[in-house]
């Protein structure tokens, strides 16, 4: 079965904490625009107050400059430190209100009567600039009073005559400094720490601006107005919105996909393919279509590989019990017969055997005991041979003094890279050298030769003998279990397949090699 491309994929720990991060954070990107687009409609609101207060500032000094040779009287001096640098050119007040800074006040107090009543100087201002504070207010919506400099109103559509200097943002303009504040519209209630969306009807921006007339407070214009609601400014840019809401949506859209790509299609397909497995699909031991994260990959690689290998040994084991079965009938049934005979010839249920014969059966009975002795030790040394290898490792060179030791009569010959260690032990190397040294000598071979060839990750060793060749039916069928030319003489058929099982079990190989004489084996030993 062929692997799993070997590329780049998220794993799945970084896949679900994306997402889950992605998700718990839109909620707060959605309270942070609120927030920041609200803070944004008050300032835009604040900006717009300075502006028309220091229009009308300018305006209401002109007209103090004019008066005060006819006695008109300045109020509080200004401190030092809060007048601008007269060597600056520009000196701008930026918008500065915020909710999340503790902004929000109560509710602006009510007007109290004047201790004294403002001078005819002033109210005569203040009636010179009415109009224009209405003219103004019709277009920018926005509430106007005109103070002077001991805070009484002389200007503006209530209040005229009425002292606003215990309102805390007026007070500081009489000393000079510009205030503006958020006031809320419930009346004696503190504001909530998170309120409503609807904060353009709840809550009005109020904008001190000290008028200042030779470092004097000359008056203060007072102005006062609701920001934009933040619905009604929605929909009037809902267009934008709609595509921010499509955004959204879209954004959602993907991240299900990316679960669906990533981790359920996978999944799906993978619970399939064990289905398809159960049932007996051998081509559902094909690679998946999409993998998905790098845990997926493993996992469907060493799952799909364990079941192909299940699933080969199954056939394995079906298929060699019923090779067993078959060869176990045999000896068991001449043993049966022959034990038969002799019972009923000693019972006198039949005619006596002659001694000859006695002889024979008891002969015949030896002989299949030794075959399935030798067919016992073949399968032990099978399974021994497909036990997982734990740190074993040989030379060569030792192995083929056992070889020769245990095979006088034959002439093994070796040559090449004998001292080169191999990753498998010296008894099951020795287990495969052995049987194909025993199929040699029984297929008269008179020299055996093996010569290795250190090809650095592997030991390719040829082994070769002068006896009989292997016909061209047999040469495919030769490491099958129990096949066997040599059953009559003893022969098993499972030398050559418990070599393959040891090699394979190491990592190795052996394979028959094509020759004009003889047998030729290749095997690749891995190298420790």
């Amino acid at each position: 079965m062929s692997a799993a491309p070997d590329k780049w994929r998220p794993s799945l720990t970084l896949v679900i904490f994306t997402v889950l991060a992605t998700v718990g954070v839109l909620p707060l990107v959605g309270l942070f625009f609120f927030r920041l687009y609200d803070n944004q409609l008050i300032r835009q609101t604040q900006a717009e107050l300075i502006a028309q207060s220091r229009v009308l500032a300018t305006i209401y000094a002109q007209e103090v400059t004019a008066r005060l040779d006819s006695g008109l009287t300045l109020g509080a001096e200004v401190p030092p430190n809060v007048l601008p640098d007269p060597g600056e050119q520009v000196t701008p007040i930026r918008p500065a209100l915020d909710l999340t800074a503790n902004d929000l006040l109560r509710r602006r107090p009510d007007a109290l009567p004047a201790p004294q009543a403002a001078q005819a100087a002033y109210v005569e201002i203040g009636a010179k600039l009415t109009p224009i504070i209405r003219e103004t207010q019709k277009v920018t919506l926005a509430g106007f009073r005109i103070l002077d400099p001991q805070g009484v109103v002389i200007a503006g559509r209530q209040e005229v005559g009425q002292s606003l200097a215990h309102i805390e943002e007026v007070a500081d303009a009489l000393h000079g400094q510009y205030r503006a504040t958020l006031r809320n519209r419930v009346p004696d209630k503190p504001p909530p720490p998170i309120y409503s969306f609807s904060r353009g009807l709840g809550v009005h921006v109020f904008s001190a601006m000290p008028v200042i007339v030779n470092n004097r407070v000359a008056g203060v214009i007072y102005t006062t107005r609701t920001p934009s609601n933040i619905f009604d400014h929605l929909y009037q840019e809902r267009g934008k919105f709609v595509l921010a809401g499509l955004a959204v949506i879209l954004g959602t859209i993907a991240i299900g996909l990316v679960f669906s790509r990533t981790i359920t299609r996978p999944m799906r397909e993978l619970i399939d393919r064990a289905a398809r497995i159960g049932r007996g699909d051998r081509e559902a031991f094909r690679p998946l279509r999409h993998y998905g994260t790098r845990e997926f990959a493993q996992l469907s690689h060493s799952f799909l590989g364990m079941a192909e290998q299940l699933a080969r040994r199954s056939d394995y084991i079906a298929t060699f019990s019923a090779h067993l079965t078959h060869e176990l009938k045999s000896p068991l049934t001449s043993i049966k017969g022959a034990a038969e005979l002799l019972q009923d010839s000693v019972q006198g249920k039949a005619g006596s055997l002659t001694p000859a014969e006695q002889t024979t059966f008891i002969a015949n009975i030896l002989s299949d005991t030794q075959r399935l002795e030798a067919m016992a030790q073949r399968l032990r040394e099978l399974a021994r041979a497909e036990s997982l290898p734990q740190n074993e490792r040989t030379e060569l060179a030792p192995v083929i003094a056992d070889l020769r030791s245990r095979f006088p009569a034959s002439a093994i010959e070796a040559s090449g890279s004998l001292d080169r260690t191999i990753g498998m032990s010296s008894e099951k190397a020795l287990i495969v050298l052995s049987h194909l040294a025993d199929n040699a000598m029984r297929h008269k071979a008179g020299t055996i030769r093996l010569e290795a060839v250190d090809e650095r990750t592997t030991l390719l060793v040829t082994v070769s003998n002068d006896g009989e060749p292997i016909s061209a039916p047999n040469r495919d069928r030769i490491f099958d279990a129990f096949f066997t030319t040599r059953r009559d003489q003893g022969g098993t058929g499972m030398g050559l397949a418990i070599a393959r099982a040891v090699m394979a079990s190491h990592g190795g190989s052996i394979r028959l090699k094509p020759t004009n004489a003889g047998a030729a084996f290749e095997l690749q030993f891995p190298v420790a």
